[in-house]
């Protein structure tokens, strides 16, 4: 049975209402793998015939949280950052994405990965708010993102695992991953 990109924001919008924490965003990371699976919204949103780059697709006046959905030509490998206040769950369409989560250890300024995974079609993988990741795509990717808010207005941190160095970065728009 199909599960459009309005159910899927209808359920979205009913968990975070009632439990806009770890657990309801899991939940949301699943309805997106449920969407993932639904080939009109695939080949409306994330397809061959889709426009290349990134494209919000969906924003709710309720709760907030956005749906972008990306159609990536060129590979991009992401520097370790958060999303600020915010939560985001990755849901892979086409190709893969390496996930990378980072940590601090302990009496230590530098982070180290300390989690590797590969989303792959049909996958989805959920970041909480201020949770330190990156990602790295392959060329001709396709994936959706959800986020609790609108990124274009978050400052969120990126990391230099090198150096320990943390930069704050203002209004970067959609198009962050």
């Amino acid at each position: 049975m199909a599960y459009s990109l309005e159910e899927f924001c209808d359920d979205a919008r009913e968990i975070l209402r009632v439990e806009d924490n770890h657990a309801g965003r899991d939940r949301v990371r699943q309805k997106l793998e449920e969407l993932l699976e639904d080939e009109a919204f695939r080949r409306a949103h994330v397809s061959a015939d889709s426009e290349p780059g990134l494209k919000q697709i969906f924003e709710d006046d309720d709760t907030g949280f956005c749906v972008l959905a990306y159609n990536m030509e060129a590979p991009r490998t992401s520097p370790p950052h958060d999303h600020g206040g915010s939560w985001a769950v990755y849901g892979q369409v086409e190709g893969y994405t390496d996930m990378t989560i980072w940590a601090a250890p302990e009496g230590s300024d530098n982070i180290e990965p300390v989690r590797e995974f590969r989303l792959k079609g049909g996958q989805a993988g959920l970041f909480d708010v201020r949770e330190i990741h990156s990602i790295n795509y392959t060329e001709g990717a396709k994936f959706v993102r959800v986020t609790g808010m609108d990124m274009a207005q978050e400052t969120r941190r990126v990391f230099d695992p090198e150096t320990g160095a943390v930069r704050e970065i203002e209004h970067v728009g959609t198009g962050s991953a």
